[in-house]
């Protein structure tokens, strides 16, 4: 995911993020003044957003400073201009204890903020970061407004003040949330990394003018919609505003793949990910010691396989103890971009040209793209597809809203390949997912059991020939693990670069078991369901969704001369193609866009553009050659001239139709 989220306590949490994270992740100085911590570390000062500033008197844009985060984070939600206020309200003959109650926002909490990190695709922050500054510009503005739209989504639709008796009553924050944005550039290594930091309060307030706190849990729950919105909304402006376009990128052979901007090399996304192949190499050892750690009695302490849960719980254990130190000397962006620009170059693999004309090069791949993948979006097909993916991936093929709208909006942005969706669309596929894919499975106990988005789901079709759970692989051969009664030690880890070759036993990935069911559903549904009219237009819609590699253009004869090369349409792919399209490198890294072959692409369109007016003209010339003949024939003759075949006498001669 590209949106994280933590939850920021009053006490040692908050003063971490007053003495780390403002000042981009690095070390503040004692008694640095934040102003002046910031222009030391080169990051821009932290900025208000939200609709409900206008509650507090803060106006949007304003300048956060550290008095204001100490009163809304520090102190256990108290109003921002906490300070002036009580000043005011003591000046003013009031109590002590009456000033202070006019600045708290409702009743003093532990849990005072959740701190989202937004942040793009890699190769959208590589394109930040070696571009020029107008690209600079397009994809941080980009950025911005992706993470205004996600906060104005999560005011209206996620967060919920509880109040009453065990949080009985749910409302949304008529007034909105409030919120301090900060700026970082570079991640731990080094790398460029443009994200920022939400730091978002819990204090919202309710229709009675009352201040309650927003329920956390809810944000959590749907972190993955607000992920999966972000990505969409920041890839459409980019690819709109720079004429570029998205692909799908396999990053873990069996997950699901990331949409990236085409033309990207792999190689340089790969210099992004040093931390990446650091947690990767720890996770291996730790997954290692999760399956042959014994108890004082030799019996496993865990199971003999690592799970899905248990692989996200030791990634993080790995990222932990990977984490690198605070970054020393702060740059500025400037400086900052000529080292990474300077430190990518010497990169094998990728050639020197290729950075400096980045965009150029992603460019030539979204022309490419946009010149054989059509953005074809089904409603209905897309409901079938969101539902079978989600109702494998969720064990026990049970799921709420959320999980369709994430998956929605990964549909969307696979389909439309960086292209402006209409707004509301992904909630008229979760729609038409539930009215005609879904059943009802709800027993709800409490009133939140009720509400819409708690909904329990599951599919109305079985899938019996792809389980909604596949087995866990056997134990490990008794050898590779611990014996149990001779009391030996367990057996020494094979030292050395072997570590990373242990064939550790994994639960398999659920992934592609999900691609798998949504071609089957979509294969029954074209063969007996038709819609508004018309048949699914499966074909369509999975060619929308194929990566390049399975797009082959139709083969060329001598008696197709005279038309236009057309894009490849392909059939309805099958199981092959499903499996080719997990295997494949789903880029147009095919198409080798080097220098040399970015000047064939302009000579190879210079040429087919001079057919083309060659063919006009011929076309026009036999025209009134054969006019001109007509003229001299006589009708008598005309009527008993038998047919000739010919390149352009059409399905007689077992040729296709020009259309």
């Amino acid at each position: 995911m590209t949106v994280d989220i933590r939850i920021i306590r009053a006490g040692q949490m908050y003063r971490y993020y007053l003495r780390e994270t403002v000042v981009g992740d690095g070390r503040r100085p004692a008694r640095t003044p934040l102003r002046v911590a910031q222009e030391q570390a080169g990051v821009p000062v932290g900025r208000w957003v939200g609709r409900g500033l206008g509650v507090l008197g803060v106006a949007p844009g304003e300048e956060v400073t550290e008095a204001q985060l100490r009163n809304l984070f520090g102190e256990r939600g108290r109003h921002p201009y906490a300070d002036r206020i009580e000043a005011d309200r003591l000046a003013a003959g009031a109590s002590p204890q009456q000033a202070f109650k006019a600045v708290a926002l409702g009743r003093r909490v532990t849990v005072t903020g959740v701190d989202f990190v937004f942040r793009p695709q890699p190769s959208i922050y590589l394109l930040w970061g070696f571009g020029d500054e107008e690209t600079r510009r397009v994809i941080e503005a980009a950025h911005e407004r992706a993470i205004v739209r996600v906060l104005e989504w999560i005011e209206d639709e996620v967060a919920v003040i509880r109040y009453g008796t065990d949080g009985t009553y749910r409302v949304r924050p008529p007034g909105g949330l409030v919120a301090a944005r900060f700026r970082h550039y570079e991640a731990r290594s080094g790398r460029p990394l443009l994200h920022d930091h939400l730091l978002l309060s819990v204090k919202g307030q309710r229709l009675d003018g009352k201040w309650g706190s927003i329920h956390t849990t809810a944000l959590h729950e749907n972190t993955v919609a607000a992920s999966a919105l972000y990505n969409e909304l920041v890839a459409a402006e980019v690819c709109k505003v720079l004429g570029l376009a998205t692909e799908p990128r396999t990053v873990t052979e069996g997950r699901r793949p990331v949409m990236d901007i085409a033309g990207v090399p792999h190689e340089l996304i790969r210099w992004t990910a040093r931390r990446s192949d650091q947690i990767a190499a720890c996770l291996s050892e730790l997954e290692h010691e999760y399956v042959t750690a014994v108890d004082d009695d030799g019996e496993p302490k865990f199971l003999p396989v690592v799970s899905e849960r248990a692989r996200a719980k030791l990634n993080q254990i790995a990222a932990r103890k990977t984490r690198p130190p605070k970054k020393g000397k702060a740059r500025s962006l400037a400086q900052l971009r000529a080292d990474w620009k300077a430190s990518a170059i010497r990169t094998p693999g990728v050639p020197a040209d290729v950075i400096t004309s980045l965009l150029e090069y992603a460019r030539a791949a979204a022309a490419a793209i946009r010149a054989r993948v059509a953005a074809v979006v089904d409603i209905a097909l897309a409901a079938a597809d969101v539902t079978a993916t989600v109702f494998v991936m969720n064990n026990g093929g049970r799921f709420h809203r959320r999980h369709l709208l994430a998956e929605a909006r990964r549909h969307l942005a696979l389909v439309l390949r960086g292209q402006l969706r209409d707004p509301g669309l992904d909630d008229q596929i979760v729609a038409a997912a539930i009215t005609a894919h879904c059943l009802d499975i709800s027993e709800p106990t409490t009133v939140r059991g009720l509400e819409a988005g708690y909904r329990l789901y599951t599919a109305r079709w079985s899938l019996s020939d792809l389980p909604t759970r596949l087995r866990p692989p056997a134990a490990p051969a008794p050898e590779r693990r611990s014996p149990a009664d001779s009391g030996e030690p367990p057996a020494p880890r094979p030292p050395g670069p072997a570590a990373g070759e242990w064939e550790i036993p994994r639960v398999p990935l659920q992934y592609d078991r999900a691609v798998l069911a949504g071609a089957a559903v979509r294969e029954q549904l074209r063969t007996t369901t038709v819609v508004r009219g018309r048949a699914y237009d499966v074909v369509a819609h999975q060619q929308a969704a194929m990566p390049e590699q399975l797009l082959a253009p139709e083969p060329a004869g001598p008696e197709h001369d005279h038309q236009e090369p057309k894009a490849g349409r392909g059939e309805a792919i099958d199981l092959t193609a499903l499996r080719a399209l997990r295997k494949s490198r789903t880029d147009v890294e095919a198409l080798d866009l080097t220098a040399d072959r970015l000047r064939r692409l302009q000579e190879v369109a210079t040429q087919m553009a001079d057919d083309a007016r060659a063919r006009a003209d011929r076309v026009l010339a036999d025209r009134t050659a054969a006019q001109a003949g007509a003229d001299a024939v006589a009708p008598d003759d005309q009527q008993h001239r038998p047919q000739q075949p010919g390149p352009h006498r059409g399905r007689e001669a077992g040729h296709r139709v020009a259309r």
